[in-house]
Protein backbone atom coordinates (compact mmCIF):
# COMPACT_ATOMS: atom_id res chain seq x y z
CA UNK A 1 0.00 0.00 0.00
CA UNK A 2 1.16 3.51 -0.39
CA UNK A 3 0.84 6.14 2.09
CA UNK A 4 -0.57 10.00 1.33
CA UNK A 5 1.79 12.99 1.23
CA UNK A 6 -0.96 15.56 1.28
CA UNK A 7 -3.99 13.72 2.88
CA UNK A 8 -4.37 13.10 6.42
CA UNK A 9 -0.91 10.97 7.09
CA UNK A 10 -3.74 7.44 7.11
CA UNK A 11 -3.11 4.59 4.29
CA UNK A 12 -3.96 5.07 0.92
CA UNK A 13 -6.50 2.40 -0.25
CA UNK A 14 -6.94 3.47 -4.03
CA UNK A 15 -5.62 0.92 -6.45
CA UNK A 16 -2.88 1.47 -9.28
CA UNK A 17 -5.02 0.21 -12.27
CA UNK A 18 -1.90 0.94 -14.62
CA UNK A 19 -0.20 -2.72 -15.11
CA UNK A 20 -3.47 -4.44 -15.18
CA UNK A 21 -4.59 -2.03 -17.89
CA UNK A 22 -1.18 -2.81 -19.95
CA UNK A 23 -1.79 -6.60 -19.13
CA UNK A 24 -4.97 -6.48 -20.38
CA UNK A 25 -4.51 -4.68 -23.76
CA UNK A 26 -1.65 -7.00 -24.37
CA UNK A 27 -4.09 -10.22 -24.48
CA UNK A 28 -6.73 -8.36 -26.31
CA UNK A 29 -3.86 -7.58 -28.84
CA UNK A 30 -2.70 -11.39 -28.60
CA UNK A 31 -6.07 -12.55 -29.22
CA UNK A 32 -7.27 -10.07 -31.93
CA UNK A 33 -3.97 -11.56 -33.63
CA UNK A 34 -4.78 -14.98 -33.00
CA UNK A 35 -8.50 -15.35 -33.68
CA UNK A 36 -8.31 -14.96 -37.33
CA UNK A 37 -5.54 -17.71 -37.91
CA UNK A 38 -8.04 -20.51 -36.18
CA UNK A 39 -10.61 -19.77 -38.50
CA UNK A 40 -9.18 -20.99 -41.36
CA UNK A 41 -10.05 -24.64 -42.21
CA UNK A 42 -7.75 -27.42 -42.03
CA UNK A 43 -7.90 -30.26 -44.58
CA UNK A 44 -7.94 -33.56 -42.60
CA UNK A 45 -7.67 -36.59 -44.57
CA UNK A 46 -10.16 -39.21 -42.65
CA UNK A 47 -10.84 -42.57 -43.88
CA UNK A 48 -14.26 -43.11 -45.05
CA UNK A 49 -16.59 -45.67 -44.60
CA UNK A 50 -16.98 -48.18 -47.15
CA UNK A 51 -19.79 -49.91 -48.16
CA UNK A 52 -18.15 -53.11 -49.66
CA UNK A 53 -16.85 -56.05 -48.39
CA UNK A 54 -13.97 -55.89 -46.15
CA UNK A 55 -10.92 -57.08 -47.48
CA UNK A 56 -10.10 -60.92 -47.21
CA UNK A 57 -7.13 -61.32 -44.93
CA UNK A 58 -4.49 -63.36 -46.34
CA UNK A 59 -2.54 -65.81 -45.00
CA UNK A 60 1.22 -64.80 -44.18
CA UNK A 61 3.61 -66.73 -45.64
CA UNK A 62 5.94 -68.37 -43.27
CA UNK A 63 8.60 -66.39 -42.38
CA UNK A 64 12.03 -66.54 -43.54
CA UNK A 65 14.59 -67.08 -40.82
CA UNK A 66 18.14 -65.43 -41.59
CA UNK A 67 21.06 -66.41 -39.40
CA UNK A 68 24.27 -64.62 -39.28
CA UNK A 69 26.98 -66.86 -37.14
CA UNK A 70 30.01 -65.37 -35.27
CA UNK A 71 32.40 -66.45 -38.30
CA UNK A 72 30.30 -64.30 -40.53
CA UNK A 73 28.55 -66.48 -42.46
CA UNK A 74 24.86 -65.83 -43.17
CA UNK A 75 22.32 -68.63 -43.71
CA UNK A 76 19.37 -68.47 -45.31
CA UNK A 77 16.73 -71.22 -43.25
CA UNK A 78 19.12 -73.22 -42.15
CA UNK A 79 20.94 -73.30 -45.68
CA UNK A 80 24.16 -70.99 -46.21
CA UNK A 81 24.42 -68.62 -48.88
CA UNK A 82 26.38 -66.42 -50.57
CA UNK A 83 26.32 -62.49 -49.74
CA UNK A 84 26.33 -61.89 -53.76
CA UNK A 85 22.97 -64.34 -53.33
CA UNK A 86 21.16 -62.92 -50.62
CA UNK A 87 20.16 -59.54 -52.79
CA UNK A 88 18.28 -61.86 -55.48
CA UNK A 89 16.53 -63.95 -53.22
CA UNK A 90 14.94 -60.97 -51.33
CA UNK A 91 13.76 -59.52 -54.36
CA UNK A 92 12.29 -62.75 -55.09
CA UNK A 93 10.65 -63.46 -52.02
CA UNK A 94 9.33 -59.52 -52.00
CA UNK A 95 8.34 -60.33 -56.20
CA UNK A 96 6.30 -63.20 -55.04
CA UNK A 97 3.20 -60.73 -53.43
CA UNK A 98 4.99 -57.38 -52.98
CA UNK A 99 1.56 -57.39 -50.43
CA UNK A 100 2.05 -60.20 -48.10
CA UNK A 101 5.46 -59.94 -47.51
CA UNK A 102 7.07 -62.53 -45.23
CA UNK A 103 8.72 -61.63 -42.29
CA UNK A 104 12.69 -61.51 -41.92
CA UNK A 105 13.58 -62.95 -38.89
CA UNK A 106 17.15 -62.23 -38.79
CA UNK A 107 19.12 -64.01 -35.54
CA UNK A 108 22.67 -62.34 -35.19
CA UNK A 109 25.54 -64.23 -32.98
CA UNK A 110 26.43 -61.64 -30.19
CA UNK A 111 30.29 -61.94 -31.92
CA UNK A 112 29.57 -61.65 -35.35
CA UNK A 113 30.91 -58.17 -37.40
CA UNK A 114 28.05 -55.48 -37.21
CA UNK A 115 29.50 -54.69 -40.72
CA UNK A 116 27.89 -58.23 -41.66
CA UNK A 117 24.70 -56.96 -40.12
CA UNK A 118 24.65 -53.78 -41.82
CA UNK A 119 24.67 -55.13 -45.29
CA UNK A 120 22.20 -57.45 -44.70
CA UNK A 121 19.89 -54.60 -43.51
CA UNK A 122 21.30 -52.51 -46.73
CA UNK A 123 19.97 -55.45 -49.03
CA UNK A 124 17.10 -55.90 -47.32
CA UNK A 125 15.89 -52.33 -47.57
CA UNK A 126 16.91 -52.55 -51.37
CA UNK A 127 14.70 -55.10 -51.44
CA UNK A 128 11.72 -53.43 -50.35
CA UNK A 129 10.99 -55.82 -47.36
CA UNK A 130 8.88 -54.43 -45.25
CA UNK A 131 8.95 -56.98 -42.05
CA UNK A 132 12.21 -57.76 -40.79
CA UNK A 133 12.55 -58.43 -37.19
CA UNK A 134 15.19 -59.36 -34.51
CA UNK A 135 15.07 -62.56 -32.89
CA UNK A 136 17.34 -63.26 -30.04
CA UNK A 137 19.32 -66.76 -29.83
CA UNK A 138 18.39 -69.11 -27.72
Amino acid sequence: MAFASGSGGGPMADINVTPLVDVMLVLLIIFMVTAPILSYPIDVNLPQRSLNQPPQTKVPPPPIRLRIDAAGTIFWNDSPIDMRVLQQQMNNEVAKDPTNQPLLEIDVNPDADYGILAKVLARAKNADMQKIGFVQPQ
